[in-house]
């Protein structure tokens, strides 16, 4: 089945994922998504989760950036995303270049152009942090953010020094995909705010190494062909393991705990020490399942 991209050019989650699918030389069809909510193509798929990325194979639906790339590797090993053989490791590294790293290049971008940000991306962005978003206050705090930020760079700088052309070696993976992202997302978005890394050594010199290997053989297709593609095919099996078998076949409600919390709403159909899995009906897609990572998602029986 065709891999199916739900996404928009100017996500830098989204970038993640277009460079892992690169590496894999994969082909696969973008979904274009709005910038902003309402979304609800991509809610007749997901039951509620709304950020971007997501991934649909089918009638599978894969939330999260995290998710997204095991799934491409279980499915597709070849090109592996861990070429070091240090997978679990390279996946933790998500929880630093996905939090820290990813929020000082956000305070540094939005700094520099938030007076020049739609109202509606405003509005919207403030009901999915559960934040405001204050131009005034992120120009005050870029002095330190930008020092964050070219610390995180230093790291990436520093594991180049013996010459590797990518972090975990000489193959590119998973890592350089994630720490390229962020630094992708400054240069796109502010470029001014690339000074505070962009004299670092080697760092420019892998920055395009990463940019070079291109995004895999990208097409295109509807929000609606999506859907239909979704309606037309049925999601794989699954199993429900370890510590939730009292919840296996029961409502659940399952949410992200860190922002963009909506609930996603089914029937738990599997569980493992990496994701979640429910099973929900919608009037258009049909039976869907919905795949959420565990780190940073909550899981409870339905009232």
């Amino acid at each position: 089945m065709t891999i199916l991209l739900h996404q928009y050019d100017t996500s830098p989650f989204s970038e993640k994922v277009r460079i892992c699918l690169g590496i894999k030389r994969l082909e696969w069809a973008a979904v274009d998504q709005p910038v902003v909510m309402p979304k609800p193509d991509l809610l007749a798929l997901t039951g509620g989760y709304r950020r971007i990325p997501v991934m649909q194979i089918g009638a599978d639906i894969y939330c999260d950036s995290v998710l997204i790339v095991r799934e491409l590797e279980r499915r597709f090993p070849e090109h592996s995303l861990f070429p070091g053989g240090t997978g679990g490791m390279d996946q933790a590294a998500a929880q630093w270049t996905d939090r820290s790293f990813f929020q000082a290049a956000v305070t540094v971008i939005f700094a520099g152009i938030g007076d020049s940000v739609g109202e509606a991306f405003i509005r919207d962005r403030e009901k999915l942090s559960g934040q405001p978003f204050d131009p005034a206050a992120m120009r005050a705090a870029v002095p330190h953010m930008a020092a964050q930020l070219r610390a995180h760079a230093a790291l990436v700088s520093e594991q180049l020094a013996d010459g590797r052309a990518f972090l975990s070696g000489e193959r590119p993976g998973l890592v350089d995909a994630n720490a390229y992202y962020n630094l992708w997302f400054v240069r796109s978005f502010n470029p001014p705010a690339a000074a505070a890394f962009d004299d670092l050594p080697g760092l420019a010199a892998w920055y395009d190494r990463v940019r070079a290997i291109g995004h895999g053989t990208r097409t295109s297709v509807s929000r609606e062909d999506a859907i239909a593609q979704a309606a037309a095919a049925e999601p794989e099996p699954t199993k429900v393991e370890g510590p939730n078998a009292d919840l296996a076949g029961r409502a659940v409600i399952v949410a992200a705990t860190d922002y963009g919390r909506e609930p996603v709403h089914g029937t738990l159909v599997g569980a493992s020490p990496h994701q979640l899995s429910v099973r929900r009906e919608d009037p258009r897609a049909g039976a869907v399942v919905v795949h959420l990572p565990r780190i940073g998602f909550s899981l409870s029986a339905a009232t």
